[in-house]
């Protein structure tokens, strides 16, 4: 056998070399590489959650529920903030990288078996996917709670052999140029992940999709809810320790705490907990009990992570319209008229011109940055030159090509610092701050 890589780096790398470039939806390559696998991906019962906002932080949940209930666990997601792995997680660990190593040279060998894949080379979601499936499989969980990556009927994660739930979390424009302009359009692509005589919760967000949820649950035969119809909800706080909130279970009135402090957490959360308790039958070891410490150990980097209270420090991966909506409403329900310094950096294909005029309101100052190594990073100058057109005031906006240098300058300010706009930002930030304190501590 080959030796293993030396670094994670290495081994994104590796995977980079065998791939395509570029997000190719569709099917064919990906089903093509897992049967020369030996179809790793029919070895495990999985739960599927699609969603533009939302579905990692309910991937997240949804997982920590079934570790905490005595379950064997993996948990696939994507992307990573700092490491690829990051990506997949059994029992709440990374695995190591002689794992992860083994499974991408099982990879190659199958890549380079087949004339067709060496033609037509499958993407890099695709290739990585592969591989964490294959580790599923012979890791031997009992559930693999799978985030999709885009949309979902195309998406490499449908191939999945095992649905026993579908999570479907908020639902807002993004992606356009491969799932539609439409809501609707959008909608249809992650509807479509449904499976016949299995479970689909949808969050109910936002309520002009839930007849298309219910037509769509209809013509392939899956078994729908909407959380926002059957869940009951109360006593829900919100602090920078997190969310509160009250849930029927059982027909009794059960509290929840989980540490994600987001508001848009509370409509995560519950989602998550209405989805598990359908698998009550499969998995017996679910428990009311089980179920709230899951929720109250589930952690989400970089999702409204508040790193310090005082004055506020706060890294938040939301890179949509919808995203940077609910930040704002979160940002004024803990701190009121309270404005931040805001280090934010955007990708090209996003609508941040729409997220640079919706943080006005909470926003004292902008830093404006980028993401260094990144290509599809909006450069500072084209970021400033949308937030002036957004309504920002000139003396107010600021560039700079670093963003540690970013966010250096936004923490003078001293009236609390939030970086956001992109989750590769965040990732870069995060990696840094978290080794400085460790080195203080």
């Amino acid at each position: 056998m080959k030796r293993p890589f030396s670094s994670f780096g290495d081994l994104e790398v590796f995977f980079s070399s065998m791939a395509s470039s570029g997000i190719r939806p569709g099917l064919e390559r990906i089903d093509l590489l897992l049967k020369s696998l030996g179809r790793p991906e029919d070895r495990f019962p999985a739960v599927h959650i699609v969603g533009t906002n939302g579905k990692g932080s309910t991937a997240a949940f949804t997982e920590s529920i079934f570790r905490a209930s005595g379950l064997r666990t993996a948990l696939y997601t994507s992307p990573h903030l700092e490491s690829p792995a990051e990506r997949l997680q059994i029992d709440g660990k990374t695995l190591s990288l002689a794992d992860w190593s083994e499974a991408a040279f099982r990879v190659e060998g199958a890549l380079s078996a087949s004339d067709a894949l060496r033609e037509d080379p499958p993407s890099f979601f695709e290739v990585v996917t592969a591989a964490a499936f294959l580790l599923c499989a012979e890791k031997g969980v009992d559930v693999a709670v799978v985030e999709a990556g885009l949309g979902g009927r195309l998406d490499a994660t449908n191939m999945l052999g095992r649905v026993v739930l579908s999570l479907i979390a908020s639902i807002s424009i993004d992606h356009s140029e491969f799932l539609g302009n439409t809501l609707e359009a959008i909608a249809s692509e992650k509807f479509a992940v449904m499976r016949p005589t299995v479970p689909a919760w949808f969050s109910g967000s936002p309520p002009r999709l839930i007849p298309l949820f219910f037509e769509t649950a209809r013509k392939i035969g899956a078994i729908p809810h909407v959380a926002s119809l059957e869940n009951k909800l109360s006593r829900i706080s919100l602090s920078d320790e997190g969310v509160r909130f009250t849930l029927s279970v059982y027909g009794k009135d059960v509290p929840f705490s989980p540490a994600l402090a987001g508001a848009y957490q509370i409509e995560n959360a519950a989602l998550a907990v209405s989805g598990v308790l359908s698998l009550k039958d499969r998995f017996p070891a679910l428990s009311v009990e089980s179920i709230r410490q899951g929720i109250s150990r589930a952690r989400w980097p970089g999702r409204f992570e508040i790193l310090r209270k005082n004055p506020p420090l706060i890294l938040d991966g939301g890179h949509n319209t919808d995203g940077i909506r609910r930040l704002v409403e979160t940002v004024r329900t803990l701190y009121g008229d309270r404005k931040l310094a805001l280090v934010f950096a955007a990708m090209k294909d996003k609508d941040y011109r729409a997220g640079l005029s919706l943080l006005r309101d909470i926003g004292s100052g902008l830093f404006c940055t980028a993401v260094p190594g990144h290509a599809r990073a909006a450069s500072p100058q084209a970021l400033s030159e949308a937030a002036l057109a957004a309504g920002w005031e000139r003396k107010g906006v600021k560039e700079f090509d670093d963003p540690c240098e970013a966010l250096e300058e936004a923490e003078k300010t001293g009236e609390g610092v939030l970086c956001c706009g992109s989750l590769y930002l965040v990732g870069y930030l995060r990696e840094r701050l978290v080794r400085e304190n460790r080195r203080e501590e």
